[in-house]
């Protein structure tokens, strides 16, 4: 999990060394205002509290998650004056399991809560703010997650198998049988999995579940032994009975219980597949993430024959929708086995024009032979890091016209201060609710020389 980073000034202490605060005390506290990431802000004791489940305005019991020298992690246990914004949450195993932290609060004020962070974000350490702000690309609150991985463990001293996602702020793991995040197949099949794993012989051997849905559903076991005859007969008649293919994982990577098995996910909008494996990224939010190509095709606005250079590209995302725009498409990805597919997508579509590379993304791009030609249109969609050493030498390539897709608003702030300083001007960008009920911001942002 990501180390959450306000970018508040805290409360000076007055000069007084605060005393110490055990976890799990409780303390009544008036909660200020938000952080960016959804918790309250709330002072007391000359310390800055952040605070899970609670809003603006509210008046609250908290229980102490962790303590430092001047800010303290808590948890609201009781409400003890609700803010009129407040709403019930829509999950059972809301304020225990740390997947859905903002479910309390009403989907509306999510978007906006999403915005302002970005737009701060852009301001403090970017220095800049868009020409034209997007309207939010918006989807269903609920049932929209298609990818989830389910924690496993066994309890020695209780002999029981804990199945579910972990608690907020914890290594415990909730136990779960129903999500209502999840696409309705998984939903299905997340009801039934604690009980088929629970007959398996060797509990204390199994590791993460994967679950995916796509042109096909499937389920990943991960474990850490070799699994009994038994064990895999229980497996794939659960599997069979499901409708769901069975992969495996022990110390190798992702393997099909039936390699004839294919699996994949569809961008309806340009009647494409790509072939999808365990393990590879993929947006978890379908609909969202065909809409978010959509907005990035309009906003680069490619004519056919331009050359595009699309990095980061997994498994052809955005590659092939911009390929099939007739755009000439270099596309650049790190992990070699994902190039592969990648390519392997663009041979069974028929699209030519698309060329694949595999490279280290942390190093300038003028060593790469691929680059030599220069760009009418770039890409990125980078990881949570950014792509830092890619914008420091952008200009060297061309191009007109960036798109920058960010699930990390930070570094998409400084990049787009490296950007500028190269002479391109950020000229729209707007969020993705690609993760509705948490704090997740992603972004896009269009970029234009000149």
């Amino acid at each position: 999990m990501a180390r959450r980073n306000s970018g508040l000034r805290f409360q000076p202490s007055g000069g007084s060394r605060a005393q110490a605060l055990p976890v799990g005390k409780k303390q009544p506290l008036q909660i200020e205002r938000q952080a960016g990431d959804g918790r309250g802000i709330a002072f007391e004791g000359g310390r800055t509290w952040f605070v899970s489940g609670a809003l603006a305005g509210e008046r609250v019991e908290a229980r102490v998650l962790s303590a430092r020298s001047q800010t303290v992690e808590a948890r609201a246990e009781r409400i003890l004056q609700a803010s009129p914004q407040r709403r019930a949450p829509l999950c059972a195993h809301a304020g225990r399991c740390g997947g859905c932290t903002l479910q309390h609060m009403p989907h509306g004020d999510q978007l906006a809560l999403k915005q302002r962070t970005l737009s701060e974000q852009l301001s403090r350490l970017g220095g800049v703010q868009p020409d034209d702000w997007a309207a939010p690309l918006v989807g269903p609150e609920l049932a929209y997650r298609r990818r989830a991985r389910i924690a496993v463990r066994w309890d020695a001293q209780a002999r029981h198998l804990q199945v579910g996602f972990r608690a907020e702020a914890s290594q415990e793991i909730v136990d779960i049988q129903h999500c209502p995040v999840l696409v309705q197949p998984l939903q299905t099949l997340l009801e039934a999995l604690p009980d088929l794993l629970r007959q398996l012989s060797k509990p204390q051997a199994l590791g993460h579940v994967e679950l995916f849905s796509g042109t096909q559903q499937a389920l990943l076991l991960r474990h850490t032994a070799a699994l009994s005859t038994d064990d895999l007969a229980l497996l794939r008649e659960f599997c069979a009975a499901q409708q769901v293919q069975l992969w495996l994982q022990g110390e190798g990577a992702p393997q099909a219980d039936d390699p004839a098995q294919a699996l994949g996910f569809a961008l309806p909008r340009w009647q494409l597949e790509l072939a999808y494996r365990p393990g590879d990224f993929v947006q978890v939010n379908a609909m969202i993430n065909e809409a978010m190509v959509a907005q990035a095709l309009d906003w680069l606005n490619v004519q056919p024959g331009e050359r595009v250079l699309d990095l980061f590209c997994g498994l052809g995302n955005f590659a092939l929708p911009l390929a099939q725009a007739g755009a000439e498409v270099v596309a650049v990805e790190g992990v070699e086995a994902m190039v592969e597919r990648a390519a392997t997508n663009a041979a069974r579509q028929g699209l030519e024009q698309v060329r694949f590379f595999c490279a280290d993304l942390a190093r300038p791009l003028a060593e790469a032979a691929w680059a030599d030609d220069g760009f009418d249109a770039i890409l990125l969609d980078p990881p949570r890091d950014g792509a830092l050493e890619v914008v420091r030498g952008i200009s060297a390539l061309a191009a007109r016209r960036l798109v920058y897709v960010s699930c990390n608003p930070t570094t998409l702030a400084r990049d787009a201060a490296e950007l500028v300083r190269q002479g391109y001007r950020l000229r729209r960008a707007g969020i993705l609710d690609m993760f509705p009920q948490t704090a997740h911001v992603e972004a896009m942002a269009l970029f234009e020389k000149g």
